[in-house]
């Protein structure tokens, strides 16, 4: 099932048009996108941190946490907003890059990430919450969110570069394959 036609679709609309045309609208949308991301994940790695013991070591991590977390889910949810708008503008490319993919399948885990962590660990913070070093299941959290967050900046600054665009061709069948890259037959007619 390929979303590619939805895609294509969608890069018609007038507004995605508009969008990604835009001489103020798209450069500041990207802004935002940036500037939300680094109010996420700047709190984000302080949060990780204290989790890994390496800072705030005699402030308990439901402090940490409860004074971090509104402002990262602010960032969050504009990031998410602001990167959504961004494939708006530009959905077929964006949909075939195998940067952008690789982003989604981290984004994925990063998520999962959290999930695990809030619905295991973190319900038994009462028991750790003043250790100066949190427990290995915490520091494992808090080092894989730090990990999953760099390779997640790498690669949504990697969706800029056209280095394996569909539309340059020739390229490796992997990368067509990972790029979704919907060639036409080559061959006798």
């Amino acid at each position: 099932m390929s979303l590619l036609p939805f895609c294509q679709w969608l890069s018609e609309t007038r507004l995605s048009v508009a969008l990604h045309e835009s001489l103020w609208v798209y450069p500041l949308v990207e802004s935002a996108h940036v500037w939300s991301l680094a109010l996420f994940v700047g709190f984000a790695v302080l949060l990780d941190l204290r989790l890994l013991g390496f800072s705030m070591r005699h402030v308990p991590a439901s402090d940490v946490a409860l004074r971090l977390l509104p402002w990262m889910i602010g960032g969050f949810v504009l990031m998410v907003m602001t990167g959504l708008l961004l494939f708006y503008a530009i959905p077929v490319r964006t949909y075939q890059s195998v940067f952008f993919r690789m982003k989604v399948i981290l984004l994925a885990l990063a998520g999962v990430n959290v999930f695990l962590f809030h619905s295991g660990v973190w319900r038994r913070v009462a028991e750790w919450d003043r250790d100066p070093v949190p427990p290995k299941s915490a520091r494992f959290a808090g080092a894989l969110s730090l990990v999953l967050w760099i390779a997640i900046i790498f690669a949504g600054r990697m969706i800029a570069y056209n280095w394996f665009d569909c539309d340059r061709q020739p390229q490796p069948a992997i990368v067509n394959w990972a790029a979704g890259c919907a060639l036409e037959p080559v061959g006798p007619e």
